[in-house]
């Protein structure tokens, strides 16, 4: 039996190769068998010599084994049961490690090498005896440094318990791959470290409704719904639940085992040996810590582990991954809902979230799209009464308006900008501001029906449970951390202080806390590169990723947005006026909005966004890359020499197809661009209500999209754990609350919504928006033009005297002309006045609506506490099961002493203590209620 590893599993300490340990200790064998070279079907003689591993008996008795396999060996297909398993058909294969190597100058020492399967006792290489001496060439020691430390660190996984398998470097150069298998022992072990939630002995249960109004409402849309249900065992609408709870080798009693190869799924079994391979050190490479470090240095290649067989292969054989690709990852469903549970299943619950989150996003768009296109319909059904723009087309009484620019420029007719005016009125009208409101508390609603989502599928993944335990144990310290954790601890101290380091990671925080880097140690740092590095100091794996993250969005929202910010707020805001203009760069004028109005030229900006970058853009080359990508490495793995034979070729094994796939580079650019997206619909919907329906296409793409890449175009992912989506709630939500400031200034400064108001409340005669145009426009005249910004060579029909300019200005005439009117201050007051109403109105309401929904469903709340009485219930029948058979294996004849000891062991088993020197307490089998 593998042993738990003394102290926290968290670090494998670097001594154990330090001296190479992969030389035979005494008593150690090493033992070829002959393999087949014709192995046929399985169970025929060959077969059996070629994969069953025979006893090799050892004074040491490891279970550890360590098969090296021959890559040219000629297997039959018939002799494999399984692409997922070792050449025994019994160990499946949980994770794939892969490297590329070289051997010694263009070939071995020693002819060819001959076909056999190598099994050593203790785990370790088999050297060759006939292989002949060769000088090293520079690359060669590169490679024979690389090769040490590779042996080193497989010879710690199997310290940990690993099995592994590999084939044999059979040609100059070429791809190899070490299959990873985690005996039930190690999967207890870490099951139990990392509390991996099982499901009991006890039957599924129902989660009942509440209320009878509910549970008939529930099952009329479930029937409505049906067509729209993917068709897959996982996904089911009957609310039933396994009754689980975090694995315990000392309460193995409690658990539905059945079949140990298939109690973890693979999901499960694959994270188990990636937190065994993240924490394993390799001191051959100066300590480094952990398969991601080695990757980085080109130790190995890749890691990964497999998928569940081919998505596209004939015949009625089904996995995850076809079944998957069948009812999720092909663009024919996009109108089925997406099977979650099983998405979950296989990819781990960080992904599942995702992909729910991305579902209920596009789901809460189809709502605002309607209304947005209603919005849109009441702009075209109304252009023809609104007033400001007939006068502005009314060619009879048309404004002569000043020249757009010095000398080149001529005085143009308002009535030249009708199409531009009367198009702005589809978007810029009193309609505008309810759709706004309603957008604001949309984006309240959808964060806070993504809250109770997020926690019914936590409690369905039994992830409410999660320990503060395991939260610990999921956040390693960062490798490149460490590293300079290492190297400050070696220049302060000499190389006891590192072993020290390695002996103390069971301390308590606060003497963890002083083997860190203190602010002496970061302080040149900062001074040299500010930005750098915050990358480089965060202590963990989900610090460092939550402030990449963090600092990622704030670089992509600058590059997005000020394009959109510069035309709302800034275009045509500080030009100056007629005569008095302002000037940059040496002669340029600023850059004033078109006749239409600066909402106009927002309104097309974000059109362009959405629909070109977006819709087409984006989904264009989400399909292209990778294909682009696939075909490139195809030709690459064609045209090297030496790196595939016809036997794989024909017959390729699960991990070689995996390799050939796009690594996993995580979550963070599909969370990015839709979190963009989010933005594009929420700070500017004002100016754009066709917004959402763009988006809505856009998702609708993009799930399968996503869905697809994730099935077929790319290696499995790890299996994470995680009980919501991070910090992307944080920025969700600083967007909905930006938004409304954003959308109050949208109004009430680029739109003409405020200027109407003003003008039809307190300047119109009768009350009506007659005579608008005209109150927006002040004089000047042209008499007063600086020398040489006169228009040459004028065109103009008529000669001008006075021209027209969008302000509110005295007129020349005035004692103070050209100064701002009180107009002008009265419009200001307004907008001003406008911007606070609407942002504390809004707020307040979305308050209110956060307030009315709680974050955790009612029949969630009661049903996890239910759900702790059941489990309390099920441990107290299990414990009396226990003492029922301990009574019966008793003998009839012991006294009445060893009656009332059973009685005193029932009775406390019955309390949820035990009695020292019980059986219970000797065999660890008792149970703590």
């Amino acid at each position: 039996e593998i042993p738990f590893l003394p102290g926290s599993p968290r670090r494998l300490s670097p001594q154990a190769g330090a001296s190479g340990g992969l030389r035979p200790k005494h008593g150690q064998q090493y033992l070829k068998v002959q393999a087949s070279r014709t192995p046929g079907p399985r169970g025929s003689s060959s077969h059996r010599d070629a994969g069953q591993l025979p006893r090799v008996d050892s004074s040491h008795g490891s279970s550890v084994i360590n098969n090296y396999l021959d890559a040219n060996e000629p297997l039959s297909s018939e002799a494999r049961m399984s692409r997922m398993h070792f050449y025994d058909n019994q160990r499946k294969v949980d994770y794939v490690l892969a490297y590329h190597y070289r051997k010694r100058g263009a070939h071995t020492g020693h002819g060819s090498p001959g076909h056999a399967l190598a099994i050593v006792s203790n785990g370790e290489t088999g050297k060759d005896p006939h292989a002949g001496d060769i000088e090293l060439g520079p690359l060669d020691a590169q490679e024979e440094e690389r090769k040490e430390q590779r042996e080193e660190f497989e010879h710690n996984l199997m310290e940990a318990g690993l099995e592994l398998e590999k084939d044999v470097e059979s040609k100059s150069q070429g791809s190899i791959f070490v299959r990873i298998h985690a005996p039930w022992q190690v999967l207890t072990r870490e099951a139990e470290f990392l509390k991996i939630k099982v499901p009991t002995k006890k039957e599924m249960y129902e989660i009942k409704a509440e209320g009878t109004i509910a549970k008939k409402f529930n099952e009329i849309l479930q029937k409505l719904s049906s067509p729209l249900q993917p068709r897959v065992p996982e996904h089911s609408n009957n609310r039933m639940k396994n009754l689980s709870y975090p694995f315990s080798r000392e309460k193995i009693y409690l658990y539905n085992i059945q079949d140990k190869d298939t109690f973890f799924d693979n999901a499960t079994r694959s994270r188990i040996v990636h937190e065994i391979l993240k924490r394993t050190a390799c001191s051959r490479a100066n300590n480094t810590m952990g398969i991601n470090s080695l990757i980085a240095n080109n130790v190995y290649a890749a890691a990964y582990p497999l998928h569940d067989g081919e998505y596209d292969s004939p015949g009625d054989d089904m996995n995850d991954r076809k079944l998957l690709y069948q009812e999720w990852a092909r663009y024919g469903v996009f109108y089925k809902f997406q099977p979650i549970d099983l998405i979950r299943k296989y990819f781990g619950e960080k992904i599942g979230l995702y992909f729910a989150w991305l579902g209920l996003y596009t789901y809460f768009l189809i709502p605002s799209s309607v209304i947005g296109v209603i919005v849109f319909l009441y702009g075209c059904a109304t252009i023809e009464e609104d007033i400001p723009s007939k006068e502005m087309c009314d060619q009879q009484n048309a404004f002569t308006m000043c020249p757009l620019c010095d000398k080149s420029c001529d005085y143009w007719n308002l009535s030249t900008a009708c199409g531009t005016a009367r198009a702005s009125h589809l978007f810029d009208n009193p309609a505008t501001v309810f759709f706004s409101v309603f957008r604001h508390h949309w984006a309240t609603m959808f964060l806070e029906n993504w809250k109770r989502l997020q926690m019914r599928l936590g409690y369905f993944w039994d992830l409410t449970g999660i320990e503060e335990e395991e939260e610990r144990a999921q956040e390693h310290s960062r490798p490149e951390y460490e590293t300079k954790v290492r190297e400050k601890m070696l220049k302060e101290s000499d190389k006891s202080v590192v072993q020290k380091l390695e002996t103390d990671r069971t301390e308590s925080d606060d003497e963890d806390d002083d083997d860190k880097l203190s602010w002496k140690d970061r302080f040149p740092g900062y001074l040299m590169n500010f930005a750098s590095i915050l990358f480089m100091v965060p202590k963990t794996e989900q610090a460092f990723e939550e402030r990449l993250i963090l600092k990622a969005f704030l670089l992509k929202f600058v590059n997005a947005y000020s394009p959109i910010f510069y035309v709302a707020f800034f275009k045509g805001r500080f030009v100056g006026r007629p005569g008095s203009y302002v000037y940059v760069f040496d002669g340029y004028r600023m850059e004033e909005c078109a006749p239409g109005g600066c909402l106009m030229e927002l309104c097309i900006q974000l059109s362009i966004i959405m629909l070109g970058k977006q819709l087409i853009q984006n989904n264009i080359f989400e399909i292209g890359v990778p294909k682009l990508k696939k075909l490139f490495r195809k030709l690459k793995d064609e045209t090297e020499p030496g790196e595939t034979d016809s036997a794989q070729s024909k017959h390729p094994e699960q991990w070689d197809l995996d390799h050939s796939l796009e690594p996993y580079t995580g979550l963070t650019p599909e969370y990015m661009e839709m979190i963009i997206q989010f933005g594009f619909v929420t700070l500017f919907v004002a100016s754009f209500p066709l917004a959402p329906v763009f988006a809505l296409l856009n998702n609708v793409i993009e799930v399968r999209l996503d869905a697809k890449k994730f099935v077929t175009e790319l290696r499995r992912p790890d299996a994470v754990r995680t009980k919501d989506i991070g910090i992307w709630f944080d920025i969700l939500s600083g967007i909905g609350k930006f938004s409304v400031i954003i959308n109050a200034f949208v109004i009430a400064v680029t739109s003409d919504f405020i200027p109407r108001l003003v003008y039809q409340y307190s300047y119109s005669h009768n009350g009506t928006l007659h005579g608008f145009i005209n109150h927006t426009l002040s004089f000047f005249n042209v008499s007063q033009l600086k020398e040489g910004t006169q228009p040459e060579n004028s065109q103009f029909e008529q000669e001008v005297h006075f021209c027209r300019f969008k302000d509110y200005r005295e007129p020349p005439w005035a004692t103070n002309a050209y100064e701002f009117s009180k107009q002008y201050w009265a419009v200001l007051s307004a907008r001003l006045a406008f911007v606070i109403i609407f942002q504390n109105l809004v707020m307040f309401l979305s308050v209110l609506v956060d307030w009315m929904i709680p974050d955790i469903p009612t029949d969630i709340s009661d049903q996890i506490k239910k759900e702790k009485s059941l489990l309390v219930d099920f441990f107290l029948k299990e414990e009396h099961e226990k003492v029922k058979l301990m009574d019966n294996r008793a003998p009839r004849s012991q006294g009445g002493e060893d009656r009332s000891r059973r009685s005193r062991m029932a009775s406390s088993a019955r309390s949820g203590c035990s009695l020292p020197g019980s059986a219970a307490s000797r065999g660890s089998q008792h149970t703590n209620v």
